[in-house]
């Protein structure tokens, strides 16, 4: 059974930095794209980043040169280092795990991935 379980949130004041972790397990194949997805009061879910097993990434937009995504393979372990946070950023953080060879161009704007973690809150304030 393949388990997500984020950690890492929390609050900051606008401007700070917070890496967000996402420990996996059950998943038994070398091949994924795994990222984190957002879902801010009122809206709707959003893609923010995404990595493959070749280290390919995708970043949304709204986050590029401020977010990085990582994973570590020894541990299992998906990581979102997040700088120069602002209030925008202010959501619960999910991660999700796709049994893919490689993250697809449409990948942060499907709403539909194999396995999802409970999410963990990040709020930024002024």
């Amino acid at each position: 059974q393949v388990q997500l379980v984020e950690s890492g949130g929390g609050s900051v004041q606008a401007g700070g930095s917070l890496r967000l972790s996402c420990a996996a397990s059950g998943y038994t194949y070398n091949y994924y794209c795994m990222g984190w997805f957002r879902q801010a009061p009122g809206k709707e879910r959003e893609g923010v980043a995404a990595v493959d097993m070749n280290r390919n990434t995708k970043y949304a937009d709204s986050v590029k040169g401020r977010f990085t995504i990582s994973k570590d393979n020894a541990n299992n372990t998906l990581y979102l280092e997040m700088n120069s946070l602002n209030l925008e950023d202010t959501a619960i953080y999910y991660c999700a795990l796709d049994r893919t060879w490689f993250c697809g161009g449409a990948y942060l704007l499907s709403p539909d991935h194999h396995y999802w973690g409970q999410g963990t809150q990040v709020t930024v304030s002024s």
